[in-house]
């Protein structure tokens, strides 16, 4: 079998509701399985898979009434493990320049608060967050790598504080 990217990714949700609305209302992508699922053990869960393009697809669960289950939990995914912002998060391919830049645009008349562009060097990138708390991201390539890329090195140096360019999300 050769490697044909990732399946699904399957994270957890408190408000199916809201995260259904983000996901297909203001992301754009599709609801393309939904389940509810008894639990043996009592309780349920709402499960949605999302069609992020390419055979890709972002799922999330939302157990209800599920033993050893948390009725409250945070669902985006750093602060709970004691991570800096931005160490787990999500990134979709944007395409281009000019598209990620309408990307953001489109995201901002929606009401999402999103960062500047930044700029990787190698990628570019907008930050925002869905309805769990979970950090996303829209990047493109904007250049080929080279063997240079593949050697671990020091590039750059980048704070984790409330004001670094990928945890501002100051209206802009």
């Amino acid at each position: 079998m050769t490697g044909k990217g990732w399946s699904h990714v399957n994270l957890g949700t408190l408000d199916m509701d809201a995260t259904r609305a983000f996901y297909e209302g203001v992301l754009g992508f599709p609801a393309v399985r939904c389940d509810i699922i008894d639990v043996k053990e009592g309780g349920q869960i709402r499960h949605v898979f999302f069609d992020t393009g390419r055979k890709q697809l972002l799922a999330f669960m939302e157990p209800r009434g599920v033993p050893g289950v948390p009725v409250e939990f945070d669902g985006g995914l750093n602060r709970p493990l004691g991570m800096p912002e931005g160490v787990y998060h999500l990134a979709f391919e944007a395409g281009s320049q000019t598209e990620l830049e309408a990307k953001r645009a489109e995201l901002i008349r929606k009401g999402v608060k999103v960062t500047p562009v930044v700029d990787h060097e190698w990628a570019k990138s907008i930050y925002f967050k869905d309805p769990n708390g979970l950090l996303l991201e829209y990047s493109y390539q904007c250049r080929e790598f080279n063997a240079d890329d593949g050697v671990i090195q020091l590039r750059f140096e980048m704070s984790f504080a409330a004001e670094s360019p990928i945890t501002d999300f100051r209206d802009r």
